[in-house]
């Protein structure tokens, strides 16, 4: 009876271990909601990118960024800034530029988190469940990053089109 039992019990921990596995497969969509949560953490570091150039290009101080340049290159070496006659307003204007840098990381980390954690966008569980999948499988990967660049391929080719002049037709 007892081995009965125990062979009953196998069974049933089989069957369980198989349904755990069969629940998680990543399916296709998890892979296209993972994809366009990457794809969205992407515009966003885009965007920020592009307001740190901003800030350096529409500096008059920095001359179109080639002061911001020379500042770089000097700084922290006080005869080298010195010697480039770095003035205390530069000084003060590449502080500013190097603060909002600085804080980036901590805005980055924090949007793809809410990203994540947003069910409607991805959710922790789809994450961490195609994020495993992507690292024991070379295919699922592969197929991630071409839905990835699919969909950039598609957001660019809906720019260009935007950005096309019409003419009143």
């Amino acid at each position: 009876m007892k081995k009965v039992l125990l062979f009953g019990a196998l069974f049933a921990f089989l069957g369980l271990a198989a349904y755990a596995q069969d629940e998680e497969k990543v399916t296709d969509e998890d892979l296209a909601k993972y994809a366009n949560m990457e794809v969205e953490f992407s515009n966003f570091v885009n965007s920020r990118t592009d307001s740190l150039k901003s800030m350096i290009l529409e500096n008059e101080i920095f001359q179109g960024g080639a002061r911001y340049n020379e500042i770089k290159a000097v700084w922290g070496d006080e005869a080298k800034m010195t010697e480039a006659k770095v003035t205390d307003e530069e000084k003060a204007a590449y502080e500013e530029v190097q603060a909002f840098q600085d804080s980036q990381q901590d805005v980055m980390k924090e949007f793809k988190t809410d990203l994540i954690m947003d069910e409607e966008v991805l959710g922790a569980g789809t994450y961490n469940k195609v994020l495993a999948a992507t690292k024991e499988d070379p295919a699922i990967k592969e197929k991630l990053d071409g839905m990835i660049a699919e969909i950039k391929a598609k957001q660019d080719a809906e720019k260009e089109d935007a950005a096309k002049p019409t003419d009143g037709k």
